[in-house]
């Protein structure tokens, strides 16, 4: 991780300044760097010690930074990681235009390792991303969003990068089709956890540790896994409640839906498929080589639903 954050840092200069403040701002927030951790540990497991294992864990990076500085911006978001967002800083204009530069970026860095399985993949997860987001769009201020449908977006606006930075060591390596394809079921289902997961802990969470505010996709108006459940158990009057704190953006209402979330059991519903994701995840790591790298991957499943960040 250490060859990767010099390499991020080195790969962030531009002759534009105001590109290198921007990105540079929203990268050293922090951030749990979830997705070059995973293809450095996947790397580990079936042993590949390349350095393009660093390169396009930073480039990973890169496409996630660029996702995060458009949401923001189409979302209206004022809070990440407990800092005001780069839109909030700069302007919503430099933070479009510094996240086309970190895309254009990263494909200039996966163009060097010669592989057109990797341009492939990563073209693909950057297209499949970008229809998540016009999804989730189309679908804001839904109240009658199906389960499935929520599962199609956050597999396509999250979990399909996760999937990508699983599967790429096994492609660079020329691993066998079933080895790549534990890799990336790997990533696919622990991006679902993990997306699940934030998506009740806007909930559930402690907003002094999470860095945003609680509340925020009640008021964008995003139908998530725990108020779908939460309007298929609850009276008719809790469902109209949440309909109509969707529709109009009601974060007022946040308190009352607390108590239904709690009432109807929805955050524990919501949690259990987020467990049923782990599980598969799991299992997917176990059909790798064994060894701590292997070990890791399972634990990191594990230690993903208790987050409270």
């Amino acid at each position: 991780m250490e060859a990767v954050d010099r390499l991020i840092a080195d790969r962030l200069h531009s002759t534009v300044p105001l590109v290198g403040d921007v990105a540079t701002y929203l990268i050293s927030a922090g951030g749990k760097r979830l997705r070059p951790a995973l293809l450095l540990l996947v790397a580990g497991a079936i042993g590949y010690t390349h350095t393009h294992r660093h390169t396009l864990a930073a480039v990973v990076e890169f496409i996630h930074t660029a996702t995060l500085l458009h949401d923001d911006v189409v979302d209206e978001s004022s809070l990440r990681r407990g800092r005001p967002t780069a839109n909030a800083s700069f302007g919503n204009a430099a933070s479009v235009l510094v996240g086309d530069f970190l895309y254009s970026r990263a494909f200039q860095m996966m163009v060097a390792c010669g592989n057109m399985r990797v341009l492939d993949i990563l073209a693909d997860a950057t297209n499949v991303i970008a229809e998540g987001e016009v999804l989730q769009l189309m679908n804001m201020r839904d109240p009658h969003l199906s389960q499935d449908d929520y599962l199609r977006v956050i597999r396509s606006k999250t979990s399909k990068l996760f999937e990508a930075s699983t599967r790429l060591p096994s492609v660079l390596m020329g691993a066998s089709p079933e080895l790549e394809s534990a890799c990336a079921e790997y990533g696919q289902a622990i991006g679902t956890a993990f997306q699940v997961v934030d998506d009740v802990l806007d909930y559930e969470g402690d907003h002094t540790r999470l860095g945003k505010n609680l509340g925020d996709d009640l008021r964008e108006g995003k139908t998530t896994l725990p108020l779908i459940l939460a309007m298929q158990q609850g009276s008719a009057a809790q469902k109209q409640l949440i309909q109509e704190a969707i529709e109009q953006g009601q974060v007022e209402a946040l308190p009352q839906i607390l108590d239904i979330l709690n009432e109807t059991g929805a955050i524990g519903q919501a949690r259990e498929v987020a467990y049923a994701q782990a599980r598969i995840a799991i299992a997917a790591a176990r059909q790798l080589p064994n060894g701590p790298y292997q070990l890791a991957l399972q634990a990191l499943a594990e230690q993903l639903l208790n987050r409270q960040t």
